[in-house]
């Protein structure tokens, strides 16, 4: 494994991980069939408190003293001390006696009662502080880069439960773009199937209100059209250049993805694809753009049998979460846009019986700061673009350094606790966990636990075992269920 000193060039970093990722992505081309690790049949698998999974991802750096561990509050004004500030949003009362979240999530804390609030999660600095290798990190459970391609939790869930409805993709992600946008082929690298296989990967959404059309044959396209097209595309792969380095194992995978797609065209459950088919007060109570739309096609598919589905507000670098200037400006607008989907999906989970067996995590890469860059004695890059002592003006309120020593999860229904908060943060800077730290194995371990996954799941990979946690080492937060 590569490693990156405390001190590179951002750019170096970058492009090091660059290189990395590609090397280990042709690996996965050339991996052979995973195989259950030996002696896995001695695991004990645990009992599954849910069927489903949706990750609400809040890509780019969701600030918790901003949403989920409000702290003192400082509002603007100019000529006020930067260290003084800790939370540009007052805190609000939750449906919870005593428990407060941030302002602007109205909706949110009055669902917080069905929901278990993690504030003691944290993650490395991994040296050079990168979106790219920490989503990587979230999402695959490994720090990157690996001498294999990691598969994403989703292509886990995918692999070792299969799909609850044969016809709907188990693994779903919407609204991420992999094209037009930057680091591009860093976020490739951890949204796939990884060496499980391209059945495996995710089925990518970027607009859910066009994923209707994603489903849709071309107008006037006949039956015996899917199986001739299976058949020339079968051709293609075994003409093609790849297949003097591909293995078998991954060619035949990509002809079971379409095989599996061709299926999905041609059968009516495509419909839950379909936005327009909701009641028009229905789609009002979601649409808050993208992201609200994305969070009604995760109930939809979840309601006809996706095992897993990622809703993402889109990682593009220095917009979104990546508030690195203009901080609060843009935390405002994005709590506009989150707050009402996501308060809605877990009541209409809950009113259609659905919310006892799906498990919903709401997660980002990691959280900030006004002052620190990491943790406390990090030696990472400060990036943030809004450098001084003393307001002067707008772009300067607001959290945007990186800040890996604590940060929030939420997590609704599938087995989790109700009304119930773990761990703590500090509640002066430095806002590190002062109590039950959860770092990303323990996370994972929680959520494959919930899904009925031993975090001790290996398969053998380059004739060593991969496990679905790191080294098999994760442990789930046993306080965390109900």
């Amino acid at each position: 494994m590569k490693s990156f000193a405390k001190n590179d060039d951002p750019n170096s970093a970058r492009r090091d991980f660059l290189k990395a990722l590609s090397a280990s992505s042709l690996a996965a081309l050339m991996t052979g069939a995973p195989q259950v690790s030996e002696g896995a049949n001695d695991i004990q698998q645990p009992e599954a408190t849910a069927d489903s999974c949706i990750l609400i991802w809040l890509a780019g750096g969701m600030a918790a003293p901003e949403t989920f561990d409000p702290k003192r509050y400082v509002p603007f004004k100019e000529g006020v001390e930067v260290d003084r500030i800790l939370s540009t949003f007052p805190s609000i009362p939750t449906s919870v006696d005593g428990l407060e979240i941030s302002a602007g999530l109205e909706n949110i804390a009055q669902v917080m009662d069905r929901a278990t609030l993690i504030r003691s999660a944290v993650q490395p600095d991994l040296g050079h502080i990168l979106h790219s290798r920490h989503q990587y990190h979230w999402h695959t459970g490994y720090v990157p880069p690996q001498t294999v391609a990691a598969p994403h939790i989703g292509a886990w869930m995918a692999k070792v439960l299969g799909p609850k409805n044969p016809v709907i993709p188990p693994f779903i992600n919407i609204g991420q773009r992999l094209e037009g946008v930057g680091e591009k082929e860093e976020l490739k690298a951890f949204t796939t199937g990884g060496f499980f296989g391209t059945e495996f990967g995710p089925m990518n959404l970027p607009y859910p209100e066009e994923a209707a059309r994603a489903v849709r044959p071309p107008e006037g396209m006949q039956p015996g059209r899917f199986a001739n097209r299976y058949k020339h595309y079968r051709k293609l792969v075994d003409a093609s250049p790849t297949r003097q380095w591909a293995s078998d194992y991954q060619q035949e995978s990509m002809i079971r993805a379409m095989e599996n797609a061709n299926r999905l065209l041609q059968s009516k459950d495509r419909a839950a694809f379909d936005l327009t088919l909701e009641t028009p007060e229905v789609r009002e109570k979601y649409n808050t753009g993208r992201f609200g739309n994305g969070c009604l096609l995760a109930k939809r598919l979840v309601e006809s049998g996706a095992r897993f589905v990622e809703v993402t507000t889109e990682y593009v670098p220095f917009y979104h979460w990546d508030t690195h200037e203009n901080g609060h400006s843009t935390v405002a607008r994005l709590k506009s846009e989150i707050d009402r989907p996501i308060a809605q999906l877990i009541r209409d989970l809950e009113a259609s019986g659905l919310l006892d067996r799906t498990l919903v995590v709401i997660a980002s890469e990691f959280s900030r700061d006004m002052m620190i860059e990491g943790v406390p004695g990090s030696n990472a890059r400060d990036q943030s673009r809004a450098k001084t002592d003393k307001l002067s003006e707008m772009k300067h309120y607001g959290l945007h350094r990186h800040f890996t020593g604590g940060t929030s999860v939420v997590m609704f229904g599938g087995g989790m606790r109700k009304g119930f908060v773990y761990g703590k943060t500090a509640v002066e800077r430095p806002l590190i966990a002062i109590e039950n730290p959860v770092g990303i194995s323990d996370l994972h371990a929680t959520i494959f636990s919930a899904m009925g996954i031993s975090p001790q799941t290996a398969f053998d990979i380059e004739r060593r075992p991969f496990y679905a946690t790191e080294d098999g080492h994760g442990k789930a937060v046993q306080d965390l269920f109900a």
